[in-house]
């Protein structure tokens, strides 16, 4: 019998890095998401195979039911990753492809690879599904993270997020700004090393609690903000507090001086999606300067 699983996408619109330290972010799920696809097999091998929005295959492998070997894959670092997913899912619960029988499973993304919304974060919840296992243990024993990732894959609204007790809660929230048509979401081109980027912020001294303090009430004020004006003041407000920390200059000074609305980094500065508002010119601005994919709000966030 097939079974199929889903996991949405996710961008995180406040808290970036200070999330990890038990700051209250806004993070939302997006339209775009993974899909998992498990099938019986008359083999002992669990034959993989991802593919992209198209339909393309980007990655296939096939593994040993019994001990998560790896008998064939197109790329030998994803092959691993996997491995490791597998492995720790079934430490979990041990009944996990315990029988001996095979499975085919297909794994399809709904966006481009680079994108950046969460090609492994969907993942990991899929498999968390199909193993029923939590998938934020399963995310601390594999790539680590806050967690904002894993709730907005399970959660069909935006949500508040926040580590408490280094324990992810997760707030259902309705945020539908009246000027959201006025915010887009622009792709830098660029994928961003979340790992990377988490090094970075760890390498910074900094007091940690101010941060934490200061950005929690920016996610407060963000979430309860009527006019684009003050969203807007928000947003830069946001920018120069960490930019201050990271020791690295906003994306709007580097990238974009000349604009005419405020943009804010999402997630790793320096890569995937920022955030801009603007009008009904913004997409034409960005596509001018070669950033070509422009997604209006109400197109991106579920």
């Amino acid at each position: 019998m097939e079974t199929t699983y889903y996991s949405n996408g996710k961008l995180l619109l406040s808290a970036e890095y200070a999330v990890l330290d038990g700051a209250l972010a806004l993070a939302v799920p997006t339209t775009y998401g993974q899909s998992l696809e498990i099938m019986p097999s008359d083999s002992a091998t669990l034959e993989w195979q991802s593919l992209e929005q198209h339909n393309n295959v980007w990655f296939n492998a096939a593994f040993d039911t019994k001990t998560f070997d790896i008998h064939s894959c197109s790329d030998s670092e994803l092959a691993e990753t996997l491995k490791r997913i597998l492995t720790q899912a079934r430490e979990l619960n041990p009944k996990f492809i315990a029988e001996s029988k095979g499975y085919r499973a297909i794994s399809k993304l709904t966006f481009p690879r680079n994108w950046g919304l969460g090609s492994s974060s969907t993942l990991l919840n899929n498999i968390a599904q199909w193993a029923s296992v939590d998938p934020y243990t399963l995310l601390e024993r594999t790539f680590g993270g806050s967690g904002y990732d894993i709730a907005c894959a399970q959660h069909n609204t935006p949500i508040l997020y926040q580590l408490v007790d280094k324990k992810p809660t997760v707030e259902e929230v309705v945020f539908q700004p009246s000027f959201q048509s006025q915010l887009y979401f622009v792709h830098l081109n660029q994928k961003q090393d979340s790992r990377a980027a988490i090094a970075n912020y760890r390498k910074q001294d900094f007091d940690t609690l101010t941060l934490v303090t200061d950005l929690t009430g920016i996610t407060r004020e963000l979430f309860h903000t009527a006019t684009l004006t003050d969203f807007e003041s928000l947003l830069t407000v946001h920018e120069a507090i960490l930019s201050k920390v990271l020791k690295i200059a906003p994306i709007k000074e580097r990238l974009f001086s000349d604009y005419y609305g405020a943009i804010k980094s999402l997630g790793g500065w320096g890569g995937d999606f920022v955030l801009a508002t603007g009008n009904e010119e913004t997409p034409s601005y960005f596509k001018a300067r070669g950033f070509t994919t422009v997604v209006p709000y109400s197109d991106m966030v579920l």
